[in-house]
Protein backbone atom coordinates (compact mmCIF):
# COMPACT_ATOMS: atom_id res chain seq x y z
CA UNK A 1 0.00 0.00 0.00
CA UNK A 2 2.86 2.27 0.75
CA UNK A 3 4.46 1.73 -2.19
CA UNK A 4 0.95 2.54 -4.97
CA UNK A 5 1.25 5.93 -2.32
CA UNK A 6 5.03 6.73 -3.48
CA UNK A 7 4.18 6.16 -6.89
CA UNK A 8 1.19 8.00 -6.84
CA UNK A 9 3.27 10.91 -4.70
CA UNK A 10 6.19 11.01 -7.89
CA UNK A 11 3.61 10.66 -10.62
CA UNK A 12 1.70 13.92 -9.41
CA UNK A 13 5.15 15.73 -8.85
CA UNK A 14 6.14 14.80 -12.35
CA UNK A 15 2.38 16.16 -14.01
CA UNK A 16 3.01 19.13 -11.80
CA UNK A 17 6.48 19.78 -12.98
CA UNK A 18 6.29 18.99 -16.52
CA UNK A 19 3.02 21.42 -16.57
CA UNK A 20 4.94 24.05 -14.51
CA UNK A 21 7.98 23.90 -17.34
CA UNK A 22 5.33 24.34 -20.46
CA UNK A 23 3.96 27.37 -18.93
CA UNK A 24 7.23 29.26 -18.00
CA UNK A 25 8.72 28.03 -21.77
CA UNK A 26 5.34 29.09 -22.95
CA UNK A 27 3.55 31.65 -21.22
CA UNK A 28 5.49 33.63 -18.39
CA UNK A 29 8.78 34.77 -19.75
CA UNK A 30 6.71 36.90 -22.84
CA UNK A 31 5.27 40.10 -22.52
CA UNK A 32 3.01 42.57 -24.85
CA UNK A 33 5.14 45.28 -26.01
CA UNK A 34 2.79 48.86 -25.86
CA UNK A 35 2.93 50.01 -29.26
CA UNK A 36 4.29 53.87 -29.13
CA UNK A 37 2.43 54.82 -32.34
CA UNK A 38 5.39 56.19 -34.06
CA UNK A 39 8.51 53.97 -34.23
CA UNK A 40 7.47 50.33 -33.61
CA UNK A 41 8.07 49.82 -37.14
CA UNK A 42 11.47 51.05 -38.52
CA UNK A 43 13.32 49.71 -41.94
CA UNK A 44 17.57 50.68 -42.67
CA UNK A 45 17.61 52.98 -45.55
CA UNK A 46 20.18 52.08 -48.40
CA UNK A 47 21.32 55.60 -48.96
CA UNK A 48 22.94 55.64 -45.33
CA UNK A 49 21.87 53.05 -43.39
CA UNK A 50 19.84 54.69 -40.59
CA UNK A 51 16.86 53.49 -39.13
CA UNK A 52 14.04 55.41 -40.17
CA UNK A 53 10.41 54.84 -39.36
CA UNK A 54 7.11 53.55 -41.43
CA UNK A 55 3.60 53.96 -41.23
CA UNK A 56 1.81 51.35 -40.07
CA UNK A 57 -1.29 50.14 -38.17
CA UNK A 58 -3.19 47.56 -36.13
CA UNK A 59 0.79 46.54 -34.27
CA UNK A 60 0.76 43.72 -31.79
CA UNK A 61 3.95 42.70 -30.35
CA UNK A 62 5.22 40.61 -27.61
CA UNK A 63 9.18 40.37 -26.73
CA UNK A 64 10.87 38.48 -23.58
CA UNK A 65 13.68 40.07 -21.08
CA UNK A 66 14.79 35.99 -21.36
CA UNK A 67 16.11 36.12 -24.87
CA UNK A 68 16.98 38.52 -27.20
CA UNK A 69 15.32 36.47 -30.60
CA UNK A 70 11.85 36.15 -28.50
CA UNK A 71 10.59 39.57 -30.21
CA UNK A 72 8.06 39.08 -32.45
CA UNK A 73 4.96 41.69 -34.44
CA UNK A 74 2.72 41.87 -36.39
CA UNK A 75 1.47 45.32 -37.86
CA UNK A 76 -0.49 46.49 -41.63
CA UNK A 77 2.29 49.13 -43.36
CA UNK A 78 0.92 51.71 -45.08
CA UNK A 79 3.31 51.27 -48.65
CA UNK A 80 3.62 48.27 -50.44
CA UNK A 81 6.96 46.05 -50.42
CA UNK A 82 7.69 47.50 -53.74
CA UNK A 83 7.51 50.82 -52.87
CA UNK A 84 9.40 50.25 -49.85
CA UNK A 85 12.38 48.18 -51.25
CA UNK A 86 13.47 51.01 -53.14
CA UNK A 87 14.29 53.00 -50.42
CA UNK A 88 15.16 50.55 -47.59
CA UNK A 89 17.86 47.36 -47.83
CA UNK A 90 16.18 44.30 -48.21
CA UNK A 91 17.44 40.52 -47.21
CA UNK A 92 17.22 37.29 -48.85
CA UNK A 93 18.10 35.26 -46.00
CA UNK A 94 14.79 35.81 -43.90
CA UNK A 95 13.40 32.87 -41.92
CA UNK A 96 10.98 33.60 -39.16
CA UNK A 97 11.23 31.96 -35.69
CA UNK A 98 7.91 30.40 -35.09
CA UNK A 99 6.04 32.82 -31.94
CA UNK A 100 4.10 30.77 -29.05
CA UNK A 101 0.81 29.39 -30.42
CA UNK A 102 -0.97 31.87 -28.17
CA UNK A 103 0.13 34.82 -30.16
CA UNK A 104 -2.21 34.38 -33.09
CA UNK A 105 -1.03 36.88 -35.46
CA UNK A 106 2.23 35.23 -36.34
CA UNK A 107 2.31 31.92 -38.36
CA UNK A 108 6.24 31.09 -39.20
CA UNK A 109 4.73 27.83 -41.03
CA UNK A 110 2.50 29.98 -42.85
CA UNK A 111 5.07 32.87 -43.42
CA UNK A 112 8.38 31.02 -44.45
CA UNK A 113 7.03 29.36 -47.73
CA UNK A 114 5.31 32.81 -48.63
CA UNK A 115 8.92 34.37 -48.50
CA UNK A 116 10.60 31.45 -50.40
CA UNK A 117 7.71 31.77 -53.01
CA UNK A 118 8.89 35.65 -53.69
CA UNK A 119 5.21 36.54 -51.79
CA UNK A 120 6.92 38.78 -49.34
CA UNK A 121 9.97 40.96 -49.42
CA UNK A 122 12.05 41.05 -46.44
CA UNK A 123 13.94 43.90 -44.82
CA UNK A 124 16.88 44.69 -42.27
CA UNK A 125 14.72 46.76 -39.82
CA UNK A 126 17.94 47.22 -37.12
CA UNK A 127 21.24 46.30 -37.36
CA UNK A 128 22.96 45.07 -34.13
CA UNK A 129 19.62 45.86 -31.81
CA UNK A 130 22.05 44.00 -29.45
CA UNK A 131 25.50 42.38 -29.95
CA UNK A 132 24.56 39.72 -32.58
CA UNK A 133 20.82 40.18 -33.23
CA UNK A 134 19.34 41.70 -35.72
CA UNK A 135 15.96 42.73 -36.14
CA UNK A 136 13.89 42.15 -39.42
CA UNK A 137 10.61 43.00 -41.06
CA UNK A 138 8.94 41.33 -44.00
CA UNK A 139 5.97 42.44 -45.65
CA UNK A 140 3.51 41.21 -47.79
CA UNK A 141 1.54 42.27 -51.40
CA UNK A 142 -1.38 42.95 -49.17
CA UNK A 143 0.35 44.74 -46.79
CA UNK A 144 0.35 42.40 -43.71
CA UNK A 145 3.82 42.93 -41.96
CA UNK A 146 5.95 40.80 -39.41
CA UNK A 147 8.92 41.58 -37.63
CA UNK A 148 10.97 39.08 -35.35
CA UNK A 149 14.68 39.34 -34.15
CA UNK A 150 17.40 37.33 -35.30
CA UNK A 151 21.20 35.86 -34.79
CA UNK A 152 23.32 37.31 -37.18
CA UNK A 153 26.55 36.11 -39.26
CA UNK A 154 28.50 37.90 -36.61
CA UNK A 155 26.41 36.49 -33.35
CA UNK A 156 27.08 32.94 -34.86
CA UNK A 157 30.46 33.18 -34.62
CA UNK A 158 30.81 35.19 -31.59
CA UNK A 159 28.00 32.93 -29.58
CA UNK A 160 29.68 29.59 -30.55
CA UNK A 161 33.18 31.01 -29.56
CA UNK A 162 34.40 30.85 -32.92
CA UNK A 163 36.94 33.78 -34.90
CA UNK A 164 34.65 36.23 -35.87
CA UNK A 165 34.53 37.05 -39.84
CA UNK A 166 36.11 39.70 -41.08
CA UNK A 167 33.79 43.06 -40.73
CA UNK A 168 32.70 41.95 -37.26
CA UNK A 169 32.57 44.72 -34.52
CA UNK A 170 34.41 42.83 -31.08
CA UNK A 171 31.89 41.76 -28.90
CA UNK A 172 31.19 43.15 -25.47
CA UNK A 173 33.22 41.79 -22.86
CA UNK A 174 29.82 40.15 -21.50
CA UNK A 175 30.05 37.34 -24.38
Amino acid sequence: MMGKFLASVIVICSIVAGGGMYYLQVYAFYDKVVANGSSDVVLTKQSDSTAEAIDYSDFQAIDSRSSPIRYRACFQSAKSPAELATVYKTIDDAVPLNAPSWFKCFKAKELGPKIKAGEAVSFLALENIVYGIDRVVTILSDGSGYSWNRINHCGERAFDGKPLPPGCPLPPESL
